[in-house]
């Protein structure tokens, strides 16, 4: 593995607001591959799933990511193990319990956050200010996507959707091999290294995890609007922090091989 990538981690037609087109289960996000055709269509005002709420519960996610970030980075020691327990916490969330996001998305986003601690660390030890470059592109990335989003200049089309759910599939499937070859003291260099190929692979996988969340703000919206039942704002608020988690670690490798050239 290079030595300025610490760490590679393995991580519908659109129509407007008013139509009643089922899109829940084909967003590209992992988080969001399940059926929710289920639902009862007679739970109580109360009990439904709204926008602020979601926003809400983000805003919790993100502060829980950003105080386990400050202890990752005052005890890397902790990154590791904190990893783990998060990959474990987001499978038994995505595929076990979604229902249980209110429990299981808080500790994910605390134990992710002190890995990102952690990795956070060793680039800034490697390449001092890049922590505050790739925090500051990321939540402009964010709030870039949300615009173009609200405004109508980004539809997730059908195709859109097949073109990032097929580009994770690949990316991923890179990860894996990747990983699987570190095993074996050799990596996949155009991957991996800080050559220009690797770099414009790197900004690819930035644009695609970027391109991602405008899915995430399209469940998040229409299960708003379908009234989908009250954890459902946990889970949409815990599927929004996978894709930023996975975007700023692809920020700040990238920046990571543009600094060591």
């Amino acid at each position: 593995m290079s030595k300025h990538t610490p760490i590679n981690r393995l991580r519908s037609t659109h129509t407007s607001k008013h139509t009643a087109i089922n899109r829940f289960g084909r967003s590209a996000n992992p988080a969001f591959t399940r059926n929710f055709n289920g639902f009862s269509r007679d739970i109580p005002s109360s009990e439904r799933m709204t926008l602020d709420g979601a926003v809400n519960k983000t805003g919790i996610l993100l502060s829980l990511c950003f105080g386990g970030a400050f202890i990752g980075w005052n005890i890397p020691t902790l990154m590791f193990p904190a990893m783990i327990v998060g990959f474990i916490l987001a499978l038994v969330t995505i595929f076990r319990s979604p229902s249980k996001a209110g429990s299981t998305a808080p500790l994910y986003s605390l134990t992710q956050g002190i890995f990102l601690g952690g990795i956070t660390l060793i680039f800034e030890t490697q390449f001092p200010g890049i922590a505050i470059q790739a925090l500051a592109l990321t939540f402009g990335i964010l709030a870039t996507l949300l615009v173009c989003y609200k405004s109508g200049l980004i539809l997730p089309t059908q195709n859109f959707r097949l073109m990032i759910a097929s580009a994770i599939g690949g990316i991923f499937l890179l990860y894996f091999v990747n990983f699987i070859m570190s095993f074996f003291g050799s990596t996949l260099n155009f991957l991996t290294s800080n050559s220009l190929t690797s770099i414009g692979i790197s900004l690819v996988i930035v644009g695609v995890a970027a391109l991602s969340l405008v899915l995430d703000f399209d469940f998040i919206e229409e299960g708003a609007e379908k009234g989908l039942p009250k954890y459902m704002e946990w889970y949409g608020a815990f599927s929004l922090m996978v894709t930023l988690i996975w975007l700023y670690l692809e920020i700040i490798r990238l920046l990571a091989k543009i600094r060591s050239r």
